[in-house]
This record gives C-alpha cells, structure tokens and sequence, in this order.
C-alpha cells in the first residue's frame, strides 16, 4: 500500500490547520471530487430500463486514488470509493452485472436484499467466487424498498473500499413517511493505509495491538477513590483475568484508520446542501470494516424513519449509536443560512468523521472535540461479578457484584436472565452452557446475561439528551406472519481476545462439519447471548430477523442485530427461501477469524 499521509487520529488542530487553507478555496467546487457536491452523496450508477428489467453495470478494479490525505491503491467500483449508488425500484427486475478487472478472484454481496441464494454473492456458499476476467450477472426480482448496501464477500477486500449503497424507491408511497425535499446517502467508512492483511496479523499477535488509550496507575487510584478498595481491585483482577482493558471496544482504532463519510475525510468536508426551510433525508449507511459509530447533529433532532431499510415509527433522536452493516433513514429540518456539522464519532472516541449540512458550498460549523474515553463497567456487561466465569472457572477472591450486595450461592451450569421484563419472552429463561464452557473459544461466559435493548451502549449511558435505543424501534405494520415459534435455536457468541479467536458456540467457521438446520417455513425463534466483552453486530442473509423488543407484533425487521457484552435477546424468523445462507459476525476481522456459520433452508 502505497502511502504519502500520516494517518494519526483527526484532532481539532488539524482540522483548524486544514479548514485555514480550504479557506483559499471556497466555492471553487471543481477543485474537490465530483461526488463531493452531488445531491446524493455519490455518483449513481447509470441504468438502463428495458420492458421491466433495470440493468446496471459496476466494474470492479484497482487504481491508484487520493483518498484521506493520501495516495493509495484501492478497490474501486465504476472508478469511486465508495462505489456507485445503485438505484432499483420495487417490484420490477434487476440485473446487475458485475465485470472483474481485478487480478484476483472477487465478489459482491448485496446486503439486506431478498433473493434466490445463488445471487447472494458468497464465495464458497452461494457460488465460486468471480475470477479476474469474467462477469457474473445477479438477476433478480426487487421485492422490497429502502436504504441497503452492497459490498465484498471476499477475503479482506471491503477494507480496501469495495462497498457502496443500493436505495430502492418503493412502488407505492410508504404509509405515514414524512415528506422531504432532498435525499442524500451517508457512507461512513475506516481506511487505513496498513496492508489489511498486516492489520489482521498484528490483531493475532498482540491483543489491544491498536489500542493507544488503555488505562494507567493513575486510572486505578482514581478507582480506589471513587468505589472504594475492594470493589477496584476485584474489577482489575476480573479485567486482568480476561487478559482485557476496560478500554478494549474497537479491535482496530483511530491509530490506524481514517473515518470518512461519503469516500471523504475529515479535512475533505463532504457537503450536503439544503435551502432554508427544506426537509432532508439522510441515508446513514455503516460500511465500516470494524468501527461503531456515534452519530448526531449538534443543534438539529433527528427523526428516525427506517431501520435497515424497513419503516419503523417516527422517532425523534438527538444521536444514534450505528454497528457495522446497519442502516438508519432520518430526517432534519435545518433553519436559516447557517452551516451544521454531522459528526460520526468512533465509539472508543479515537477518531471522527466529519461532514456538513449547508446552504452553500464552503461553509462549515464548528466541529465538536472528541469526548472522553467511556470505559467498560460490570454494568455494560449486564451483570455483577459474581455473574461470570472466565477460562471455565468462577472469579476468585471476594464476591461481591455490582450493586454491592456480597455472597454468591448460584448455579453457574445454566443461569436465568432478563428478570424485570415481563412483556419479554426470554424473562426468567434458563441459559446453558456447554459442560466445557464452549471450550478454549471462549474465554469467559456470561453467566447471567442480561436483557439490553432500552441501553444505549458504553459511553452513552447517562447522557442529557435523547439516544436511539432498539426498544425505540417499532415497525409501522406488523410482520404477515403471525404465529408463534414452534421451535427454538439458541446460539452463543464466544471469543478469546488474547487469541484473537472468534466463534459461535466456541467453535470456528473453519471447525463446522454442517450448517445450521432451518425448515422451511417454519416459524423459528432465534436466541442469541454474547458471551464476550465485545459488540458484535450479527448479519443473517437471506430473510429477516423480528427483534423481540417491547412491542409485540409490531417488532421492527432487522438484517443486522447489535449485540452489546452480557447480551441475551430473541428474534422471530420465517426462513420462506430454500438453499444456503452465510450468518456471521460482520466486524470484518472477527468474520475472517472464525465467527461465522452457514444456514441451510432446506
């Protein structure tokens, strides 16, 4: 990787430093990238209709781009990173033909959309991958609406710029959307100029590799001063036991990556432009190999109108925490001349992205400092300390949990969680786990996971304003299949950090002799608990997932469900398409490490 750029995370003085010299420059748009000034965030790619069918070209390649600050060789879709929007409408066909110029073997997976699996874009899975030279063409009826993407399937190659967004318009206008006036796509990304190759081995050989903010002395004396001896020094040795920081959130950080929005880093000031007194629409779309992002707007509420493409109540926000592969639609309402900063903070607050909202070309807005570091708590695991076990063992010493209270006396075999949620179907269920606590995969378990969908994450909790939460979704109409599941699938994400091994169940991808079953048709509850100190945002392909929230039928329809540490929740699954489907973790490096597993709808 070719490299003119020192990529150390974005700080306010350079940001001061860059927007002195873009001072020189403003309102002359033709020094900045085409995309940069164009009403929906990118280029689309260009359609061509015949009788019923859209057909769309994208050619996949490497060329030498400036991107970041930099100069770098990077997988480009039609010549952009991202790629091209593409564009389909509901109820009618799509071809997308998809030409190779690459040296090696590549692929496009096109996340979120309902389609035969042969189409699915998943080397080895679905189909043989596309070799350097040939066109695969991925025919398919478009039987949905809203904001997806589409990226590779293949080795490691997404970090390296292959991804985009695909927007579907509906066929008929969606019941109680709100009107607006401009439509702008978001793509928030991590680039990093390292080889991605080289990224992942140093992940192997050193846990926190990236990892600059991790806590010294002077962290834990403040410890002792505000919980008292004790209480510090049992969670140090729970932290140190798991051979964890509490500051371990992102595998890799804002030491390595740039985060751009919309191709463009923080210097580079994406703009969307608005007249006074328009409603815009945001498609916020996280193709980010690793990074969880923070989101907000500060002076402007958001409201809240679809989740991974499907509409879901209104809901007005002020930020939203956005896992890799999700997608949320908001609209905002900016007032008068005035410039807005979108800002896209890492969750560990080692970087940002950073863009604008404005009525003209050139303008900016104050760009907000990086707020502290959060750091992980026994609450952010949903339990006490009396409510894990590590390397197949109880913690040793005092056992005290969370709120204080002493004494342990429990079962760790199988353990009940989500007490206080009545309306919840996992309240009071008993959770097991393997006799060998899954095995060297995992290095602890959570022995009591808890119910999380009212929380908003570490670094979020606690805060003054108004904070998406995934009991906030609630889908506009109710799924059209109403029964209740008729049998149960339970699976545990497991990790060894040290290791840097990921899995379900304790198990590789590269160690599963059969997929799992679904029938089809059959009406499924899936059951998942993280069993890590890490979020994971888990993507099944292929069909939706209902996430068993506090709304009843009317639970929202997810591609992609984030599971935060100590986590136990459900979602409702009809698997109405036969043949195979990758499920996977969709933090790229955890994927390429092992946790992942295919599903067979047979």
């Amino acid at each position: 990787m070719s490299k003119q750029y020192d990529p150390s995370p974005f700080n306010r003085r350079r940001f001061l430093q860059s927007m002195a010299a873009m001072g020189l420059l403003t309102g002359v748009q033709g020094l900045f990238p085409a995309f940069a000034w164009n009403q929906t965030g990118n280029p689309e790619a260009p359609r061509r209709r015949e009788g019923d069918t859209d057909i769309i070209d994208i050619t996949i390649e490497r060329q030498e781009i400036e991107i970041a600050g930099g100069t770098a060789e990077a997988i480009t879709m039609n010549g952009t990173v991202p790629g091209p929007i593409i564009r389909l409408q509901e109820g009618r066909n799509a071809v997308l033909r998809v030409h190779n110029k690459l040296a090696e073997s590549t692929s496009i997976h096109w996340h979120g959309i309902l389609l035969p699996f042969e189409m699915d874009g998943v080397p080895g899975v679905t189909f043989p991958g596309i070799a350097p030279g040939e066109t695969f063409e991925a025919r398919f009826p478009v039987k949905q609406s809203g904001t997806y993407w589409y990226h590779s399937h293949t080795g490691l190659q997404e970090q390296l710029g292959q991804y985009g967004a695909l927007v579907i318009d509906p066929a008929e206008a969606v019941p109680k959307t709100p009107a607006y006036d401009r439509d702008y796509s978001v793509v928030l990304s991590d680039w990093t100029f390292e080889d991605p190759d080289d990224v992942f081995r140093k992940l192997k050989v050193a846990e926190g590799y990236y990892n600059y903010q991790k806590r010294t002395v002077g962290d834990f004396f403040q410890d002792v001063a505000d919980k008292g001896w004790s209480k510090a020094r049992m969670e140090r040795g729970m932290w140190g036991q798991m051979r964890m920081s509490a500051r371990d959130m992102l595998d890799v950080t804002g030491a390595t990556y740039t985060y751009l929005i919309n191709g463009l880093g923080p210097e580079g000031n994406w703009t969307g432009l608005f007249n006074a007194g328009e409603r815009v629409r945001l498609r916020v779309i996280n193709a980010s190999a690793m990074s969880f992002f923070d989101v907000r707007i500060p002076g402007l509420k958001m409201t809240v109108i679809e989740a991974d493409g499907q509409p879901v109540e209104p809901v007005a926000v002020d930020e939203f925490r956005i896992g890799v592969a999700e997608t949320y639609d908001v609209i905002v309402e900016p007032e008068g001349e005035q410039a807005y900063t979108l800002v896209a903070e890492a969750m560990d607050r080692s970087g940002m992205g950073r863009a604008t909202l404005a009525p003209q070309a050139g303008m900016a807005a104050e760009v907000p400092e990086l707020r502290p570091v959060p750091e992980r708590g026994l609450s952010d695991m949903g339990m006490g300390m009396d409510h894990m076990a590590m390397d197949g063992d109880s913690m040793e010493g005092d056992s005290m949990n969370d709120s204080g209270m002493e004494g342990d006396g429990m079962d760790h075999g199988s353990m009940s969680g989500g007490q206080g949620h009545d309306g919840w179907p996992l309240a009071g269920r008993n959770i097991g786990h393997a006799p060998d606590k899954h095995g060297p995969g995992a290095a602890m378990v959570a022995m009591n996971p808890q119910y999380r969908l009212d929380d908003p994450g570490v670094g979020l909790q606690g805060t003054d304003h108004k904070v998406l939460v995934y009991n906030d979704l609630r889908a506009r109409r109710p799924y059209p299949d109403r029964r209740e599941p008729e049998r149960e699938i339970e699976l545990h994400l497991t990790g060894n950090m040290e290791r840097y091994m990921w899995s379900f169940d304790g198990d590789k991808f590269s160690e599963v002799d059969s997929p799992i079953q679904f029938g089809r048709d059959e009406r499924l509850r899936l059951i998942m608990v993280n069993d890590t100190m890490m979020d994971h945002p888990i993507h099944l392909h292929g069909m939706w997932m209902e996430l068993e929230n506090r709304h009843g039928e009317y639970r929202p329809r997810k591609h992609t469900i984030v599971m935060k540490p100590g986590e136990m929740l459900s979602a409702r699954i009809t698997p109405d398409a036969p043949g195979y489907w990758f499920f996977h973790c969709h933090l790229l490096y955890h994927m390429k490490a092992g946790m992942a597993r295919v599903v067979q709808v047979a």
